[in-house]
């Protein structure tokens, strides 16, 4: 299977998962800082939705910065569109050609997945994503793209304890594989996910009033 058949099979199963939530669950909060599962959908979509020279004025008018349009147009997409409008968006561009700025085709694929990870745990649903496609990107992980995410992994060595990879030096951060890439993407997961003698600094307080399932 080539990378670009793997990503229109990441997009169809992520379509068919956000087909089965609630309306409840489409408002719970994601792993995304400030977005609920519907502005993630709805950043997912963006690319699909908007054709290069839209994205561009959209660009202009957050003055250059990409996370602020990015964060902008989730949050007036995920309004004006429902749930069944977001999930086919991805579902009927399974296909789409679309890339990031930088990375190319497999980065096309770590934003399906991680993104699809940003919904699935935060809502303690036991989707795993297929070895395949986890592999490929565990195998393209680099501290550069760790960085880019804000994910600080100095002195920290990530140990997979369902796969044999391991990434880093230091002190031990050990979870599923499909967990470790969220942390190495700059996430904070849910209590209970990780353990190790790291896991508290890449865990989310079970004490901050946010509920987890």
């Amino acid at each position: 299977m080539d990378i670009t058949t793997t990503i229109a099979a990441e997009r169809t199963d992520l379509a068919a998962l956000l087909d089965g939530l609630s309306p409840a669950q489409w408002d719970e909060p994601s792993l995304c800082a400030g977005w609920r599962v519907r502005e993630v959908a709805a950043h997912v979509s963006l690319g699909f939705r908007y054709r290069l020279p839209r994205l561009a004025i959209e660009l202009l008018k957050a003055r250059g910065d990409v996370n602020r349009m990015a964060d902008r147009r989730a949050r007036l997409d995920a309004a004006a569109l429902s749930p069944a409008e977001l999930a086919a968006a991805i579902r009927d561009n399974a296909h789409h050609p679309w890339r990031p700025p930088v990375g190319g085709v497999t980065a096309a694929l770590a934003h399906d997945v991680i993104h699809g990870l940003d919904i699935t745990v935060a809502l303690g649903l036991e989707r795993r994503v297929p070895r395949e496609r986890l592999r490929l990107l565990l195998e393209h992980l680099t501290p550069r793209t760790a960085r880019f995410f804000g994910a600080d992994l100095a002195g920290v060595e990530l140990r997979a304890d369902d796969l044999a990879w391991s990434f880093g030096s230091g002190t031990p951060l050990v979870g599923a594989a499909q967990d470790l890439l969220l942390v190495a993407y700059g996430r904070k997961l849910p209590p209970g996910h990780l353990s190790g003698a790291a896991a508290d600094r890449f865990s989310l307080s079970s004490g901050s009033g946010r509920r987890w399932p």
